[in-house]
């Protein structure tokens, strides 16, 4: 079915067409590392960071390939092992502190968004002129940087898209706050995106990354600078998803199951560097600001229905043709709302994702924190600048409670 979203544009808004990261795409792609040493020896660059943890590292087959390459082209390293979950403002400092001890050049970070995401971190406070600040500087922002050491980020899940964005997220855990910043120095210059090195994702990180892809592009596909190359790569990233996930999870070893999922996280990683994020991400870092175990695409997936019942009399075009391929029957008219909530709800189901924020030990009388913290975390206020519908408490509260029971009873 086609829906009339492109007459919906305006086509007097001006917006950026960004893709800065060379990404080395497909199986086998873990080889290119080589080319990279190569690079580091072009620009002099003889000592690096890794950043990541030992389960990554080693059960990925990553390390073998990194250190062969690293060792045959003189390039010295040292690792921090100790990235979790959610990363935090302290690993940021920990592995600054081990980057500036060994003098390293270059950041290269190893895993999925928050191992990569720290590694973005903390190559600007290793530059000449951040050495000063902390990691809680950098998330306060209390500077603005426009320069970082080199970034490599060989990527080992298919959800945040990190890899090729201008994005990075950690946490302040003693305030509850998890913000983002967006900088351009904090472009990757390569990645690596190899399927290979995702067959050990385990079945909560298959699922709960490509849920974080969906999510990625709901929003920039309807923040108000969406585009319609957003919008185009959003159609495409769930199409990819709801086609490729559950293959995935009945056999993880499927290479084409894994390069389509990853291919998908990758376009919605380009998509929301170009449309930006609104609501789901601006709620869900409260929830795992003030619960760090709990994962990110878990919670952006307890919120999902509701925040596409908020938006969709504004969006309803855009989200039904999207949303085709996991909701069936939809016209793209604004009284669906209620329909396309139960019905990504549904899906949801259908992959294995049944919690809601009950499930999850939040209840009502936690909301009004989470709202709080909603539009008092550094960042988030941009984030909910885009949204397409007027942002208020009151929305903010709505979808909070919307997501604590099921649309489906």
């Amino acid at each position: 079915m086609f829906f009339n979203w492109e007459s919906k544009i305006d086509i007097n808004n001006v917006f950026e067409l960004r893709g800065k990261t060379t990404a080395y795409f497909g199986v086998g792609a873990i080889n290119k590392f080589k080319d990279i040493c190569e690079f580091f020896n072009k620009k002099g660059i003889s000592k690096v960071l890794i950043v990541t943890d030992e389960i990554v590292y080693t059960v990925t087959g990553i390390k073998e390939k990194v250190e062969k390459y690293l060792k045959e082209a003189g390039i010295e390293f040292v690792i921090y092992y100790d990235i979790k979950p959610n990363p935090n403002v302290n690993m940021i400092d920990e592995s600054k502190k081990l980057g500036l001890d060994f003098g390293a050049q270059a950041v290269i970070g190893i895993g999925g968004g928050s191992h990569i995401d720290t590694a973005k971190s903390v190559a600007i406070l290793l530059h000449e002129d951040y050495k000063g600040y902390t990691g809680t500087d950098l998330y306060e922002l209390k500077f603005v940087p426009d320069a970082a050491l080199p970034i490599i980020a060989i990527n080992t899940t298919h959800g945040t898209g990190t890899e090729v964005d201008r994005f990075a997220v950690a946490s302040i855990e003693e305030k509850g706050y998890k913000p983002a910043i967006a900088y351009d120095c904090i472009y990757p210059i390569f990645a690596i995106d190899d399927p290979e090195i995702t067959k050990t994702l385990p079945w909560s990180q298959t699922t709960y990354t490509a849920i974080d892809a969906i999510n990625h592009v709901t929003e920039a596909a309807t923040t108000l600078v969406a585009s319609p190359y957003s919008i185009l790569l959003a159609k495409e990233t769930i199409r990819l998803i709801s086609k490729y996930l559950p293959i995935a999870q009945e056999n993880p070893e499927d290479l084409t199951a894994r390069y389509y999922l990853l291919y998908a996280s990758s376009i919605a990683g380009i998509a929301f560097d170009n449309g930006l994020l609104h609501f789901t991400h601006a709620l869900e870092h409260p929830l795992s600001g003030i619960k760090p175990d709990l994962p990110h695409g878990l919670g952006l997936a307890m919120l999902l229905p509701a925040v596409v019942k908020a938006i969709y009399k504004a969006k309803p075009e855009v989200l039904a043709e999207m949303y085709s391929p996991i909701v069936p029957n939809l016209k793209g008219n604004p009284e669906e709302a209620e329909y396309i909530a139960k019905g990504i709800e549904k899906w949801l189901q259908s992959v294995g994702v049944k919690q809601k924020l009950t499930d999850e030990g939040f209840k009502e009388s936690d909301i009004d924190k989470l709202v709080y913290l909603t539009f008092n975390t550094p960042s988030l206020d941009t984030l909910l600048s885009v949204a397409p519908i007027e942002v208020n408490e009151d929305v903010v509260r709505q979808i909070y409670m919307d997501s604590l029971y099921p649309f489906n009873k």
